[in-house]
């Protein structure tokens, strides 16, 4: 059965395309009204426009998750307007592909700024309003590149591992205020940016794909599902769990041909 999100509301970061979007249509499919914020307007207004079309409920919000003040203010603001906040989806993401050797300090910098200190920054946003009425639920979006090595990926990677560890450090602490705070770690995702790499790069992209143990890479609506299902009453004794979803690849064992 379909979690039922009639009366929740959920912010989500980075929810005008891929994952973010798939999860809000999800949601808003589910009765909640659901916020959405990006930096880019015109991708914000097409999001907007499908959500609509579907029947649902959605807001946006033309926001970089990089300005603190803003980000929790936007929290603040929406828990007033609709007097309650269920759900946070942390989502906006930053990634910079190079060697260590030419990976910049900047490039770094952003990379930690979007995957954690934002993270940082919204959640504690969140938990304040949620502890005040005892129930809420939070999932931030990892990566297989937070629990495994991936070469040239340097920022990306140790910024996504200190999620998935603040992911569990605020689980424990807002457990016994009724606050769920879990990870998904999406593995490779069928989005615009994995076709944009596919065409740039398509040789890699092919040999990266293989080595999935399913033999393909993951839809965004896929994701989706696995994150209402950790938003939602059906998962209220999980806490604290980073949830692999990435066709086996986190299992695996790499054995060369």
């Amino acid at each position: 059965m379909f979690p039922n999100f009639e009366g929740q509301v959920a912010i989500i970061t980075g929810g005008s395309d891929g994952i973010g979007l798939a999860t809000a249509k999800l949601l808003a499919a589910g009765g909640a009204q659901v916020v959405i914020c990006g930096r880019r307007l015109e991708m914000l207004e097409q999001a907007e426009a499908q959500i609509k079309a579907e029947g649902g409920k959605v807001e946006t919000v033309q926001l970089d998750v990089a300005d603190d003040a803003a980000l929790t203010a936007m929290i603040e603001r929406v828990a007033a307007d609709y007097g309650r906040l269920d759900m946070l989806v942390n989502n906006a993401m930053s990634t910079h592909y190079a060697p260590i050797s030419r990976l910049t300090l900047e490039h770094w910098r952003k990379d930690f700024t979007v995957n954690a200190d934002a993270v940082f920054v919204s959640t504690k946003a969140a938990m304040a309003v949620m502890a005040r009425v005892g129930k809420g639920s939070i999932v931030n979006i990892a990566s297989t590149c937070g629990i495994r090595a991936a070469p040239n990926m340097a920022s990306y990677s140790a910024s996504k591992a200190a999620l998935i560890h603040f992911t569990a450090v605020a689980a424990m602490e807002g457990a016994r205020s009724g606050i769920r705070v879990n990870a998904i770690i999406p593995g490779q995702v069928q989005t615009a940016g994995t076709a944009d790499f596919a065409t740039r790069v398509p040789d890699i992209a092919a040999r990266t794909t293989d080595a999935i143990p399913m033999g393909r890479g993951g839809t965004p609506d896929e994701l989706a599902h696995a994150i209402a299902f950790m938003l939602s009453d059906s998962a209220s004794y999980i806490t604290g769990t980073a949830l692999p979803v990435d066709g086996g690849k986190a299992a695996q064992l790499y054995m060369p041909g």
